[in-house]
């Protein structure tokens, strides 16, 4: 599986679950962290868990799993490790208290309008 395949699944799983906010920046050319940031935002501390275990259970029906998951007990910033392709999972006041899309600005922002309804 390509690392676009597992970015699209990460978004789909995410908006199937209601997830705010949706972005995509292609990182690949400005770090060795990962090629994508998938970037979601969540109404609740209740819904960022249901969003981290959505894309999670989507990506493992495909036997993909994630290297690490970070952030699971706080529930305000959950991060899932694919290794090309991480996916930050934020409750509204800690996205716009990071901020990772400004941190991150020279990234490449991926239209991602194809891949939800």
């Amino acid at each position: 599986m390509t690392d676009f395949e597992e970015m699209e699944i990460a978004v789909k799983a995410l908006d199937s679950k209601k997830a705010e906010e949706i972005s995509v920046l292609k990182v690949k050319d400005l770090t060795i962290l990962a090629n994508y940031f998938v970037i979601a935002s969540a109404t609740s501390t209740t819904q960022a868990k249901a969003l981290a275990d959505e894309v999670e259970y989507q990506l493992e029906q495909k036997g993909v799993t994630p290297k690490s998951i970070e952030g699971v007990q706080s529930k305000s910033w959950i991060v899932l490790d694919y290794v090309d392709v991480i996916v930050h999972v934020f409750t509204e006041d800690t996205r716009d208290f990071y901020q990772l899309e400004r941190l991150w600005a020279d990234g490449e922002r991926v239209d991602i309008s194809g891949i939800i309804a």
